[in-house]
């Protein structure tokens, strides 16, 4: 398994470089505040559409959450993009028995109350314009590997240009309270439902 590294040079570096290209190539990103408990980790569930999605979530954390941020990747990004390890991604390093082992680490991260794990339950790249968001099994891999004592957080990310030259971004977030049995079928339902509330939403702000 790929595990993050620590390099607080490295981390400061690009956690202010996160800060300045989304300053930068958007000309606004927003988002609805939240009450997060400090005493339960979070799991944050987002839709996977662009390039972005990791920073703007990571942005979120160091802005909304302020836990210590972890996210779950490929192993081609996290080979690619090398400094992405640094900034709280891991990944399988095989198919297999490796697979099992990284998504019960991302479970026990969530039994420690000042981490946030981000997954992307669609585990790939789709566009924004589809219907509704899939879910991949792992992610109640995750789920169940935790004592499950944390707090789940839907972010449905959207982006527009409406009249401007750069995009605006956008992340509507909910707290979404599990019941004690959770299905992965629920909690697909439970978050596309929060989607199809932010795309509304999003239709509206022209």
């Amino acid at each position: 398994m790929y595990q993050s590294q620590k390099s607080p040079v490295i981390f400061k570096f690009f956690s202010w470089y996160v800060t300045y290209i989304i300053k930068k190539d958007f000309s606004s990103y927003n988002f609805n505040k939240l009450q997060i408990k400090e005493n339960e980790a979070v799991l944050l569930l987002a839709n996977h559409f662009s390039w972005w999605d990791g920073f703007l979530m990571f942005y979120l954390n160091k802005k909304l959450f302020k836990k210590q941020f972890h996210v779950l990747v490929t192993k081609e990004d996290y080979e690619k993009l090398w400094f992405l390890k640094y900034l709280g991604a891991f990944a399988a390093e095989t198919k297999g028995k490796d697979v099992v082992q990284t998504l019960t680490y991302a479970g026990s991260l969530l039994d420690n109350p000042d981490n946030l794990v981000l997954m992307f339950p669609q585990g790939k790249l789709y566009t924004s314009y589809i219907g509704s968001i899939t879910f991949e099994k792992g992610v109640m891999q995750v789920v169940n590997a935790s004592r499950k004592k944390f707090q789940t957080i839907f972010s449905a990310n959207l982006t527009d240009y409406f009249g401007g030259r750069k995009p605006e971004a956008r992340s509507y977030l909910a707290t979404w309270e599990a019941e004690e049995y959770v299905s992965l079928q629920l909690l697909k339902s439970e978050y596309n439902k929060h989607y199809g509330y932010a795309v509304k939403s999003q239709s509206k702000t022209i």
